[in-house]
């Protein structure tokens, strides 16, 4: 039985690894990519490139920047005694759309998982540390979904954060349980960040 070249299937083991793509999501992607003019092939790995080499964590909250701090960070209109802590930075983009937010951000870089071996060592929470004490935070919003890695790491950061006088507050209800937050739309989420709850 006849298969693609070895070439083209490298092509669709590749684009598998996203997320959200399955084995026949991949296999058109692939056939798209390799049917279309040579120079669409060439600007996409060009976009690509390009992105991978400008695009970095923003030192400061650890959302994407090309330059330096990022857009919120430069932000001198935000409101730094709050500070919203996401699991990853498209998270941010998530709050950012519902427009209920006007604080900074802090990115930790994933959530406890001990399963899967990511134990607070793994997350960026020494700099969130530093960050809430040099902003001189007032509140800290953990904005993660109520699944059990998300209740996990809130209940964790909460003993760490409360040593430092916060206020913490949790999304409130709205979010279904045990969702993450890429599937929650925006008015929904702006909903939680508005009627979020301390613990």
């Amino acid at each position: 039985m006849a298969d693609y070249p070895p070439a083209a299937l490298r092509l669709v083991a590749a684009l598998r690894k996203l997320p959200g793509i399955g084995p026949r999501s991949a296999e058109r992607l692939a056939l798209h990519l390799l049917s279309a003019p040579p120079g669409a092939s060439k600007d996409l790995a060009h976009a690509l490139q390009e992105a991978r080499n400008q695009i970095q964590p923003c030192p400061e909250c650890g959302f994407f920047s090309e330059d330096g701090l990022c857009e919120i960070c430069r932000d001198k209109n935000r409101d730094s005694s709050l500070l919203c802590v996401v699991e990853h930075a498209p998270d941010v983009l998530n709050f950012e759309r519902s427009a209920a937010f006007k604080g900074k951000y802090h990115v930790l870089g994933g959530l406890l998982s001990p399963l899967d071996g990511i134990g607070p060592e793994e997350l960026k929470i020494p700099s969130l540390l530093a960050l809430a004490k040099r902003n001189q935070t007032k509140e800290v919003i953990l904005g993660f979904g109520t699944d059990a890695r998300g209740e996990t790491t809130a209940i964790y950061l909460a003993k760490e954060l409360s040593a430092l006088g916060l206020k913490i507050t949790r999304l409130a209800t709205g979010v279904a349980a045990g969702s993450g937050l890429e599937f929650v739309d925006s008015i929904t989420l702006g909903q939680a960040l508005s009627h979020r709850r301390e613990i």
